[in-house]
């Protein structure tokens, strides 16, 4: 039986997703978050990071979004639905599903620290962090995430999805757009259409309908 071990407010629904889309029966283990917001003992139980998503399948024990995606694609995409067959959009769909989390998601995460900085030190040197901080968003953040928004704009006005037809690099973006959109109130277009088109697979909505009900 496929195990999906689901931490609160992570990256699982990707996962959650692809189950969806593949239409396989699983179950999902639920863990909440502790006050430091990381992963309980009983996550660590299962992967020695503590870190969802996890997928167990029998005696294998898989993490990392874009490994899960690409395991169950391999092993239960039987069609190759959810895969590119054109070796030139093969290749984007594997330059997709690293770009997604080796690219895009470290700057999107270091913005966050940056901006959570200043609320975690001590008043007095309250002003101090906010110009520290201020200066690595608006001198190394913003320019580099700005070209990136660029780049997705450019391919996504003549792509509908990353890889060709719908694939799992999408489910495997989806995540950082989301971020990026919800961070700038939905500001840019392209991006927006493509999570638009996304959220309108049968799959997505089902995903959807189950994790609220997990937290």
């Amino acid at each position: 039986m496929l195990t999906l071990h689901h931490l609160e407010q992570s990256r699982s629904f990707r996962i959650i997703w692809a189950l969806e889309e593949l239409g396989l029966e699983y179950q999902i283990q639920f863990y909440k978050r502790l006050p430091t917001f990381a992963g309980p003992p009983e996550l660590k139980e299962v992967h020695p990071l503590g870190k969802a998503p996890v997928l167990t399948d029998d005696d294998q024990c898989i993490a990392e979004s874009a490994v899960i995606l690409e395991y169950l694609q391999e092993r239960f995409d039987e069609s190759g639905q959810f895969i590119p067959q054109t070796q030139m959009e093969r290749q984007q769909y594997r330059y997709w599903m690293h770009y997604a989390e080796g690219s895009l998601m470290p700057l999107l995460v270091m913005q966050l620290v940056m901006e959570n900085v200043p609320k975690y030190v001590p008043w007095l040197i309250k002003p101090i962090a906010q110009k520290i901080t201020g200066g690595v968003k608006g001198g190394f953040i913003k320019p580099r995430l700005k070209d990136h928004i660029e780049f997705l704009e450019s391919h996504l006005s003549s792509h509908d999805y990353f890889a060709g037809q719908f694939s799992f690099a999408d489910i495997q973006m989806s995540f950082p757009l989301q971020a990026l959109q919800s961070r700038t109130k939905g500001k840019y277009p392209q991006i927006q259409a493509f999570l638009q088109r996304i959220g309108s697979r049968p799959a997505f909505q089902r995903a959807q309908q189950k994790e609220p009900a997990l937290n």
